[in-house]
């Protein structure tokens, strides 16, 4: 007889095996069905984001900051480094180990939860009586029963027509952090999250990098103002940016790739680089689900359809994370795991599409939560805006890092906050407070009353509160 859960997810990423551990809580017997493997076969629980997206690519960019603080900023603290260089291996060696280290404690987190894991592909089978028969294909085939289906698949990266990834030349996300050697030229098409992230590392580390991007403006998704403010910190790096462009005929050889691309004024040019990397965008992961087998619906990107609450078209289906409408975030997915177990529970998960935070882990980093100031503009919705910048902070001067700036953007009757946009030194950790005033419907008033550690960076979300009322202190 095929065993029974209450609860089965397919997919281990931060959708999935967040999902699996809300439901072992709330008392449900649970499976979860990943197939990621390690290095040496064996389960790598943790999905897209935890093996080659986000936990490997901040460990690489932390490592490659610190390279380039040797090289160029540890001088101007009176600290003199002599004979630097640079040993690859063991830079990539560290990442995996940070890897691991996150795969295993997803491991011990399943045991802790008395969570059931299954190391294949799952795949429908059909309804059953029970719920739905689930296939895991792996060392040795298995039907397992659900009464309770999560899907949690995730996403691929898109490949561009003509340039297939080979991971050698043309690399996706995965073969970005698995270079052994620093190219010396580097191209990257897409100036999304995962392209400037992916090629400040190899920047730093001594490429020559250059980002063809087709749209006409950088960052089209941050808020102008602050996408600005980090293009000019871009362009002083030495990351060459160019706009508006229309990519032709890659080739892939022996010596490296050739790209034929025409650029904003409809100039024919050639670039040869050593490396390839495509970032652009990527499509939610349905393949080998058999969706078909029970009548799942897929919708024209091959995301799965569901509501508001991640229900399904099938009784007792949900799915969450990037296999479904919204943004590509490893929180947003974490999220929805939660709230959707909560449903199952005959509670009320909740999930606030409208205070999800971006972070762009560049340097500078970007941050943002809620509309921008081209949206505000766009609907007609009069607002305020107060701006602080790095430069004026106490703590940034004495970190050396005082680029970029924070702003805020509030309703201009009730003064309610509607957006804050950041960009400078960690303000992945600022944009909490910003989440927070936001879900508890604070005022920009609220934020500038609120009493901040000083010398610290958080001052300056304080002050460019301030701002919306025009009464900076420090500024």
């Amino acid at each position: 007889m095929s065993k029974q859960f209450d609860v089965i997810v397919i997919g281990g990423g931060p959708g999935g095996y967040i999902a699996a551990i809300r439901a072992a809580q709330l008392g449900f017997n649970v499976a979860c069905i990943d197939e990621w493997k390690n290095a040496k076969g064996g389960p790598a629980l943790g999905g897209t984001c935890t093996n080659v997206g986000c936990i490997p690519s901040k460990a690489l960019l932390q490592s490659s900051e610190h390279f380039e603080h040797a090289g160029h900023g540890f001088a101007d603290h009176g600290i003199k480094v002599s004979g630097l260089s640079l040993d690859i291996d063991k830079m990539l060696a560290r990442k995996d180990q940070v890897v691991k280290q996150n795969n295993d404690g997803i491991t011990y987190l399943f045991k802790k939860n008395k969570i059931t894991s299954f190391h294949g592909r799952g795949s429908f089978v059909k309804a059953a009586e029970g719920g739905y028969e689930i296939k895991v294909a792996g060392a040795a085939e298995e039907i397992i029963v659900g009464k309770h289906i999560i899907v949690a698949t995730g996403s691929n990266a898109r490949a561009l027509p003509g340039a297939a990834f080979d991971e050698e030349n043309i690399l996706s996300n995965d073969g970005a952090l698995r270079i052994g050697a620093v190219p010396k030229k580097l191209a990257l098409i897409g100036s999304g999250v995962i392209g400037l992230e992916m090629g400040s590392v190899w920047r730093r580390l001594g490429s020559e990098v250059t980002v063809l991007e087709a749209l006409p403006t950088f960052l089209g998704a941050v808020d102008e103002q602050i996408a600005k403010e980090a293009k000019k910190a871009f362009d002083k790096q030495g990351l060459k940016i160019e706009l508006g462009v229309k990519v032709g005929e890659i080739k892939s050889g022996k010596k490296g790739v050739s790209i034929a691309w025409t650029n904003a004024k409809g100039e024919a040019q050639v670039l040869d680089v050593d490396k390839l990397i495509v970032s652009i965008g990527r499509v939610p992961n349905t393949i080998g689900l058999a969706a078909d087998a029970v009548g799942l619906a897929l919708d024209e990107r091959g995301a799965i359809t569901v509501d508001g609450d991640c229900k399904t078209n099938l009784p007792n289906v949900w799915a969450i994370g990037d296999v479904v409408r919204g943004p590509m975030l490893a929180h947003k997915a974490e999220e929805e795991g939660v709230a959707v177990a909560e449903r199952i529970a005959g509670q009320h998960g909740h999930v606030n599409f409208n205070t999800i935070p971006w972070v762009i882990y560049t340097h500078p980093e970007i941050a943002w939560v809620g509309q921008t100031e081209q949206q505000l503009k766009a609907e007609g919705r009069a607002y305020k805006a107060g701006t602080f910048p790095f430069l004026a902070n106490g703590r940034a001067r004495a970190l050396g890092d005082t680029t970029g700036m924070v702003k805020f953007l509030a309703d201009a009757t009730t003064d309610e906050i509607l957006g804050v946009h950041m960009v400078g030194p960690q303000v992945s950790e600022l944009i909490s407070e910003a989440v927070v005033a936001m879900e508890f419907k604070a005022s920009a008033e609220d934020i500038a009353r609120i009493c901040h550690a000083h010398p610290s960076l958080s001052e300056a979300t304080k002050e460019a509160a301030l701002a919306v009322d025009k009464r900076t202190l420090n500024f």
